[in-house]
This record gives C-alpha cells, sequence and structure tokens, in this order.
C-alpha cells in the first residue's frame, strides 16, 4: 500500500511538472476523497492546484478530509466564489468543525461568505460547550408531521433530501417541533402510499441531550449500532442528529486523550509531526515533575533501610525485577479497569467485585511468578553464575515479596482509578506512571519487612 502510494506521489509530481491537468484529474477521480486528502498532505503549497482540477462534490469531501492547516492554506488561496462554492457543497457539522479549527481572520471570511441561514446555525452550534451533544450535532436531517401520508413524506424527502446528511433516518414531529418518533426509509418505502405516518412510525426511541457529554453519546451509538441519533434540547424539542462519522471521530479523539494521559502526557489536538518541540515538551514536562517528586519516597525507604541493604548486599540486585514487575501488574489491572469505566461496565458500586476478582487474580500470578522465579535464582543465579549468597533463604524473600508486590499492585491499579471518577478526576490520570510510583514505595516496604522477619537483616 506504501509502495502505491508512493507511485502515485511520484505520478502527481509528474503531470504537475509536466502540467498534464487532464491526466491529473483522470487519475484522481475513481479515488476515495480519504484517499486523496492523504495525498495532498504529502503535496504542500501543490495542494491549490489539485484541489482545484476536482469536481465540486468531491472536492467538499476532500476538503473535510484535510488537517486544519491544509484546510487553512486553501482557503486563503480560495477567490470568494471558490469559497462559497465549498462551504454550500460541506454538510453543516463540517463547517462547524472547519470554524473551530481556524484563525479569527479566516472564520469571519467563512462566515461572510456563508449564506444567512447556514451562518445563523453555525453560531447556535458554536454556542454548546465544547464535549457536549450540541458542539457535534448537525442540523440537517428530514422531520416529517404525524398526519402526513407516506406519499407526502416521500415528496417531501425527494424536495428536502440532497441537502440533507443522512435520509436513513427521519423524525416525526408536532406543531411545537418536539419529537414523537422516527421512521426508517424502507419502512416507508415498503409502506403503502396512503399509509399514515403516525400509524407506522415508530414511538419508543433514544434520543440524547444537547449538554449530554459527547463521548456518552458516540458510545450510544456504538452500542445501538444507530447510524445517527435524535438531539433534544431540555423541552424535548428536536434541534439536531448526530451521525455516526461523528461519533466516530469522538471516540477517537477520546481514546488518544486517554492514551496520552496514561502515558503522562498532558492531552494534544494536534497530530505528532504538526506538534513542535516546544510544544511537545511543555505536554511531557509537568507529569514528569510530578512523577519525579512523588519518586522520591522510594529513595526515602531506601535510605531508612540502608543498613539491612548492607548486611545483606545481594537483596539490592532484585529490587528492578520486583518494581517492573509490580509497575506491570499494576499497568495490566488499571488498562482493564480503565476500559470498562470507558464503556460502562463498571461502576463505583462494583468496587468490592472488581477488588475481589483482582485478589483472586493476584494470588494466581503470584504463586506463578514466585515458584518461576524460586527455579531461576537456585538454578541460574546459584548454581550456574555460581553466587553463593543466593541462598534458599534469599529466594524465599525474594519470592514472598513477589507474591505481595502483585497482590498490592493489582489491588491499587484496579482501585485507584475508580476512586478516581467517583470524586471526579479523569480515570486515565490514575494509570501506570502513577500507579507504578506508588507500587514502588509498597513493594520496597514488603521487601524490607519480609527479609527483616527471614532474614533477621
Amino acid at each position: 500500500m506504501e509502495e502505491n502510494r508512493e507511485e502515485l506521489l511520484e505520478k502527481i509530481e509528474e503531470y504537475i511538472a509536466r502540467k498534464r491537468y487532464a491526466d491529473l484529474r483522470d487519475l484522481l477521480l475513481p479515488m476515495e476523497a480519504a484517499d486523496i486528502a492523504a495525498l495532498c498532505g504529502e503535496l504542500d503549497e501543490k495542494v491549490a492546484l489539485v484541489f482545484r482540477l476536482l469536481p465540486k462534490e468531491l472536492a467538499a469531501e476532500v476538503f473535510v478530509e484535510l488537517d486544519s492547516d491544509q484546510q487553512e492554506l486553501l482557503i486563503q488561496s480560495f477567490s470568494n466564489t471558490e469559497l462559497k462554492e465549498v462551504l454550500d457543497e460541506l454538510y453543516l457539522d463540517d463547517t462547524v468543525d472547519i470554524v473551530e479549527e481556524m484563525p479569527a481572520n479566516v472564520v469571519k471570511r467563512i462566515l461572510k461568505h456563508s449564506d444567512p441561514e447556514m451562518r445563523k446555525s453555525i453560531n447556535e452550534i458554536l454556542k454548546y460547550p465544547d464535549d457536549s451533544t450540541g458542539s457535534i450535532m448537525t442540523t440537517e436531517f428530514v422531520d416529517l408531521k404525524e398526519d402526513m401520508t407516506v406519499e407526502a413524506a416521500l415528496k417531501r424527502i425527494r424536495r428536502t433530501g440532497p441537502d440533507k446528511e443522512t435520509i436513513n433516518v427521519c423524525y416525526v414531529i408536532d406543531e411545537g417541533r418536539h419529537l414523537i418518533g422516527l421512521l426508517s426509509i424502507r419502512t416507508l418505502l415498503l409502506a403503502d402510499d396512503d399509509d399514515i405516518i403516525g400509524d407506522i412510525m415508530e414511538r419508543n426511541f433514544i434520543s440524547v441531550q444537547t449538554l449530554d457529554d459527547q463521548e456518552s453519546t458516540a458510545r450510544a451509538l456504538s452500542k445501538y449500532d444507530f447510524l445517527a441519533l435524535p438531539v433534544v434540547d431540555t423541552e424535548n424539542r428536536l434541534v439536531g442528529i448526530v451521525t455516526v462519522d461523528d461519533a466516530m471521530d469522538v471516540l477517537q479523539e477520546e481514546v488518544t486523550e486517554d492514551i496520552e494521559k496514561m502515558a503522562a502526557i498532558l492531552p494534544s489536538d494536534k497530530p505528532y509531526l504538526k506538534t513542535g518541540p516546544l510544544e511537545t515538551w511543555k505536554a511531557r514536562t509537568p507529569w514528569l515533575l510530578v512523577l519525579m517528586l512523588s519518586a522520591t519516597f522510594t529513595g526515602i525507604i531506601l535510605t531508612h533501610f540502608e543498613s539491612a541493604l548492607a548486611s545483606c548486599a545481594i537483596l539490592t540486585s532484585f529490587i528492578p525485577m520486583l518494581s517492573g514487575t509490580g509497575g506491570n501488574s499494576g499497568t495490566q489491572a488499571s488498562t482493564a479497569v480503565i476500559r470498562a469505566l470507558s464503556l460502562g461496565e463498571v461502576r463505583f458500586s462494583d468496587l468490592v467485585r472488581v477488588l475481589w476478582k483482582e485478589f483472586r487474580v493476584s494470588i494466581c500470578c503470584g504463586l506463578c511468578l514466585a515458584a518461576a522465579n524460586f527455579i531461576k535464582m537456585m538454578l541460574v543465579d546459584r548454581w550456574l553464575l555460581h553466587n553463593p549468597t543466593v541462598t534458599p533463604t534469599v529466594a524465599l524473600v525474594v519470592c514472598a515479596t513477589l507474591i505481595g508486590t502483585v497482590m498490592v499492585a493489582k489491588l491499587v491499579g484496579c482501585s485507584l482509578p475508580i476512586l478516581a471518577e467517583k470524586v471526579g478526576f479523569d480515570p486515565a490520570v490514575m494509570a501506570s506512571p502513577f500507579i507504578s510510583t506508588i507500587v514502588d514505595s509498597l513493594s520496597l516496604l514488603i521487601y524490607f519487612q519480609f527479609a527483616s522477619l527471614i532474614l533477621g537483616v
């Protein structure tokens, strides 16, 4: 695929250099908009030339797929007529997404060349909070009346449908624009012309509100396998719909944000290669400072038990293994619980069940690791490496610590995300770096307590 892309780029460059624009247009026309946009990302300032060769409808689809920098570059290169043509082909929610990403001077130009109705709709959507359902909805949907016949409804769909984002589902409203039902295009096509919409529409439906969290709305679309969800205001008036493509974008953004938080990075809305070193430094340093300071507890514990380490120096060599195993065990538990929380599979009321499950898992994992480690210490460290200080008693201390560390790590890893969500923090913040720091300190305490009890150090 990558080789094919390189060949396409070479062809495009060649056609542009030789001014074979007809051949270039023929090359691009059979391609999908997303693929053309990906190629445009490699063309820099030549993107405007390629864009002007495309038909209006395809050009608008490609424009939506471009990143914000390329969109801004194109808008600045457009004449007023070209800008209006592109805006006329865009769906409202795509226009809103573009407006949110552009600098103020570009936004003014976009709004200036939008028709009054679209300008009004854009401003209405922009009033909603960034993470709300209202901010990702579109107002381009088909609405029907309860007393319409199927024949009248189909005529309305044919008349208004071309400008709507989807006609797969139509929404039935009353005189006050309250949502009272919905109807699939399949049901309409299979009904008789004189059937009444109110008799064949679905009255049991799922809707979301404008101020609902956009991630929960996206997950509802995924859960119920809907192509779109109606959005109502606090008085149950239909104001828009959220389509599955917007939901996918939201879920991708949320997953990316969670991954960044789990890696102790402040979230960024820019692609990796578009983010400068200074911005990356700002995103990573705060958490690194917090984790560095929190790791001083580990140093304090080591200093406190310095005499124990001096009397049995071999104990020091197993500290990295214990810390690494504890951190990995905690990360396993926290990752599974964070995913379950995000999917709604686990709630705060399930905390005891989660702890009981992870406790049993930790016993199984701890015993398995301890047995393998005991054999490894006796065969490799003592016999193959001829290290007489690795005695069965020392191995017992390490293996007992291993069981305790895995147990504590999994219990901490599964409980912290749930507790974090309960008090209003993002569970992803309580992921691997933070949990590893806590587990490191606890594993050292367990280690030296076992060493004191078994070895008497």
